[in-house]
């Protein structure tokens, strides 16, 4: 049996007063190394005052570096960002920026990438059982005729957060809702759920004959992909789009308009046949490389890289295409934003603080495509391998 002596041993330290601290995380890489015989050389390097991490991390003991390079330029020509921006790309596989910034210079010499915004929504998604599914169906009419007092319940919560309307889904006796917000430069996860309890209080207090509630029945699939959200859209739905003349894909890409639309036939069915939610050849690359260097909750690439990839040979033979982002969820204020080498990424690309959002789901579509494009290419022209071997593997 384990004393109170041992088992204070085995327990990381933690200050209970203020644990976002220098001397704290010193006494947790103290503690890693009596428990591991490990001596940290590196982690406990960093640059920023520890107190910048409280409410991003618990038991605070140093930090991961990741390299991060920069791609670019990349012409955008959107409604929120416009002009050449250099994209910051935190990764540690190789070819991955090279591959992005050969993918920038073709579409910068093509004119860049039209960029827009279609839908902003993020989602709680709270469930109701009753008695019997007419009950259910009862209370779904009871919803949109009391919607306008949902939605001050809700606003009490929330300054930036706006409930714009609740989709109902039955199924047995239980009513499925998604509660649908703006998060104004937030992503948005934590003010939905702020928001929608309130307003859930309203509803069970107002309601008779709900049985029972459930804050989070897992039909907003918060951390996975899912096909509710690439036809409903979570977060902001962002098309990218381009044409390629074909002499500029034969200069850049040693292929052709031709070619690469073959590619894309047999690349969508081998799509289909495997079952997959993107069509497309590595948007998580670029999406994961931007959310790390930007302060972006990284395990929101599980929604966010989804895509639908859509191309076409026009009749003078240049090359249209496009790719539909329809969950990406990302932020310029809140969460990892304002941590200190995040914010310098997200100032390097004007996209800092507040009515930046838009602009920053932008950059991060037009990024896709041309890391689409890039990879497309290398493939069809057998080029792929040989990068990698060239500039991913490391060698002794």
């Amino acid at each position: 049996m384990a004393t109170a002596e041992t088992a204070a041993q085995t327990k990381i330290p933690r200050d209970r007063e203020n644990d976002h601290t220098n001397e704290a995380a010193e006494a947790r890489q103290r503690f890693v190394r009596e428990r591991t015989g490990v001596e940290l050389e590196h982690v406990p390097h960093y640059s920023f005052d520890p107190k910048l991490t409280a409410g991003n991390v618990e038991q605070f003991v140093g930090v991961a570096q990741v390299p991060i390079g920069l791609a670019g330029p990349l012409r955008v020509n959107g409604e929120h960002a416009q002009g050449d921006f250099y994209v910051p790309l935190a990764t540690a596989e190789g070819t991955l920026v090279a591959s992005y910034n050969r993918g920038m210079k073709l579409v910068r010499e093509a004119g860049g990438v039209t960029v827009t915004v279609m839908d902003d929504a993020m989602q709680r998604a709270p469930a109701f059982v009753f008695e019997s599914a007419r009950q259910a169906r009862d209370f779904a009419v009871w919803l949109d005729e009391r919607f306008d007092e949902i939605r001050d319940a809700a606003q009490t919560t929330t300054r930036s957060g706006k409930l714009r309307d609740i989709e109902k889904y039955s199924a047995s006796r239980i009513l499925y809702t998604r509660f649908n917000y703006t998060a104004g430069d937030a992503a948005g996860q934590n003010l939905t759920g702020k928001a929608t309890a309130a307003a859930c209080a309203w509803i069970t207090s107002n309601y008779p004959g709900i049985q029972h509630f459930f804050l989070e029945s897992n039909f907003a699939t918060d951390k996975k992909s899912s096909q509710v959200n690439m036809l409903r859209t979570r977060g902001k739905r962002v098309v990218a789009e381009a044409t390629l003349p074909n002499e500029l894909i034969q200069k850049h890409m040693r292929t052709t308009s031709e070619v690469m639309f073959r590619a894309r036939q047999v690349s969508n069915l081998g799509g289909f046949m495997s079952g997959v939610n993107n069509n497309g050849a590595h948007s998580a690359n670029g999406i994961t490389a931007v959310f790390i260097a930007t302060g972006q909750d990284v395990a929101n690439v599980a929604e966010s890289s989804a895509a639908f990839v859509f191309a076409e040979v026009l009749p003078n033979g240049d090359y249209y295409y496009s790719v539909t982002i329809p969950s990406l969820i990302v932020a310029t204020y809140g969460g990892g934003t304002g941590l200190a080498t995040q914010r310098e990424c997200l100032e390097m690309l004007g996209c800092y603080g507040s009515g930046k959002v838009k602009k920053l789901a932008e950059i991060v579509a037009a990024t896709v495509l041309c890391g689409e494009l890039s990879l497309g290419s290398a493939i069809v022209a057998e080029e792929w391998v040989e990068a990698h071997d060239l500039l991913g593997r490391n060698r002794p």
